[in-house]
C-alpha cells in the first residue's frame, strides 16, 4: 500500500515599503504592493488551484484528500484583498477532505530566538484556524520545515500528534522517507518526512525541458508512487501551493497533471490519499530519527543558511528579538502587531547573499535590488519601532 499525503504551504508576507532613515511614518507596509501581489497570485494560482482541488475531491467522491498550512499573514491578506480566495478555502473545508495544519501565525523563526513568542504565535494561528474553519489542528509544521529534536519535544508538550520535516539525506542515511518515524524523547509524537525527490519533481522540475524525465505525466508519476509498495507505505508530497500556476505556469500543463494524478494513483487498488492526521492514526513509527541539528526544506544544503548565513541576517534577527521583552511590557497592541510582522522569515531571506546553486531562487523572490538594500530598509523600520518603544 502507498498512502499519498499532500501538504501545501500557503504564505504571503507583509512586504515593507521603501523606508528611509529620515522617515517617521508609522505605517511600514506596502499596502499597494501587497494587494497587487495577492491579487496576481490569486488569479494565477489560488483561485484556479482551489477550484481544481475542489472538482477533484468531488469527482473522486471524497477519496482524494489534501492538507494546507496557511499562515496568519496570508489569511489576513486574503480577507482584505481577495475574499473570493477565502470563499474557495471555505468550500474546500466543507468537503471534509481537507485538513488545516498548525504553524506560527507570522511565518516566523521565533522558535530559534524566543520560545515564549513561538508559543504565542502558534496559539494565535490555532485560534485563527478554529475561527475560520472550525478545525483544531492536530499536526504541526514549523516555518520552512525548520526542525530538530528540541522542536519535536517542545511541540509534543503542546499537544500535537504529529510534526512535519524534510526527509533530508543527512538525517535519513540509508533509511526511506516513506515510513512514519518518531523523534527522541517524544514517544507519542509521529514524524512525517517529505519525500523530497518526488515532491521536487512536481515543484521544481516539472517544466524543465532539459530534465531527462520531461514531460512528467500523471501516468508516469503514479508508476513511481506504485514502486513504493513493498518499500514503504507512505509518500509525503510537500510543496509550496504556488507551484500551481505561479512557479509552474498553467501552460506547462501543471493543472492537468494534478487533475489526472489522483485517478491514475488510485487505479492501483492498494493506493489511497490521506491527510497528515489520518497518517498518524493509521501508521505506527518504524523507528527513531535523531535530528540534533536544525534542518529545513530550503536550498540544496537543507539548513538555515538561507536566513542565517551572513552577518546582516544575524544582526537583524538579534536586534529584532532584543526588543521583545520591553515591547511586551509596554502593552501597545499596534506596536506589538507591527513588530510581529517583522518576524516573518521572508525579510531575512531577502538579505541572503548565497549566489551559487540557489542564487537565482533567492533573486526571484526578493523585491530588493540587493541583499544589502533589504537589510538597510529593514533596519530603518526597526529603528522607528525602537523610537516608538522609547516614547
Amino acid at each position: 500500500m502507498a498512502s499519498i499525503c499532500f501538504y501545501f504551504q500557503v504564505h504571503q508576507p507583509f512586504r515593507l515599503r521603501r523606508y528611509s532613515v529620515f522617515d517617521t511614518d508609522r505605517h511600514y507596509f506596502d499596502d499597494y504592493k501587497n494587494g497587487e501581489i495577492c491579487r496576481k497570485v490569486a488569479l494565477k494560482c489560488y483561485l484556479p488551484a482551489n477550484r481544481m482541488m475542489l472538482e477533484t475531491i468531488k469527482r473522486h467522491e471524497g477519496r482524494f484528500r489534501i492538507s494546507y498550512s496557511i499562515t496568519g499573514a496570508a489569511l489576513e491578506q486574503f480577507e482584505q484583498y481577495t475574499p473570493e480566495v477565502m470563499e474557495t478555502f471555505h468550500q474546500l473545508n466543507a468537503t471534509g477532505c481537507v485538513e488545516f495544519l498548525s504553524e506560527t501565525y507570522y511565518h516566523s523563526m521565533s522558535f530559534l530566538y524566543s520560545r515564549e513568542e513561538f508559543r504565542a504565535q502558534v496559539e494565535l494561528h490555532r485560534q485563527k484556524i478554529k475561527q475560520l474553519f472550525g478545525q483544531e489542528p492536530r499536526i504541526f509544521r514549523n516555518t520552512e520545515l525548520i526542525y530538530n529534536n528540541d522542536l519535536a519535544h517542545f511541540v509534543s508538550h503542546m499537544g500535537y500528534d504529529g510534526v512535519l520535516a524534510e526527509g533530508a539525506d543527512q538525517i535519513l542515511g540509508f533509511r526511506s522517507p516513506n515510513f512514519v518515524y518518531r523523534p527522541p524523547h517524544a514517544p507519542k509524537l509521529k514524524l512525517l518526512l517529505k519525500n523530497y525527490r518526488l515532491s521536487d519533481d512536481i515543484a521544481f522540475r516539472f517544466s524543465n525541458r532539459a530534465w531527462e524525465q520531461w514531460p512528467l505525466t500523471a501516468e508516469k508519476f503514479s508508476k513511481w508512487i506504485n514502486q513504493i509498495n513493498g518499500n514503504g507505505f507512505l509518500c509525503n508530497l510537500f510543496m509550496d501551493y504556488e507551484t500551481f500556476g505561479e512557479h509552474q505556469w498553467a501552460d506547462t500543463g501543471i493543472f492537468d497533471f494534478m487533475r489526472h494524478l489522483p485517478g491514475n494513483v488510485m487505479k492501483h487498488p492498494d493506493n489511497n490519499f490521506l491527510t497528515p492526521s489520518q497518517v498518524c492514526d493509521r501508521y505506527e513509527p518504524v523507528g527513531e530519527i535523531d535530528v540534533p541539528h536544525m534542518i529545513s526544506w530550503a536550498d540544496t544544503e537543507r539548513d538555515l543558511s538561507a536566513w542565517l548565513g551572513n552577518a546582516m541576517q544575524s544582526n537583524a534577527l538579534h536586534e529584532l528579538y532584543k526588543l521583545e521583552g520591553p515591547l511586551k511590557e509596554k502593552g501597545d497592541e499596534q506596536l506589538l502587531s507591527d513588530w510581529r510582522k517583522l518576524t516573518t522569515s521572508d525579510h531575512f531571506y531577502y538579505m541572503c547573499t548565497k549566489y551559487w546553486s540557489d542564487g537565482d531562487v533567492h533573486k526571484y523572490f526578493s523585491p530588493y535590488e540587493s541583499p544589502y538594500d533589504s537589510y538597510i530598509n529593514f533596519m530603518n523600520v526597526l529603528d522607528n519601532i525602537q523610537s516608538r518603544l522609547r516614547e
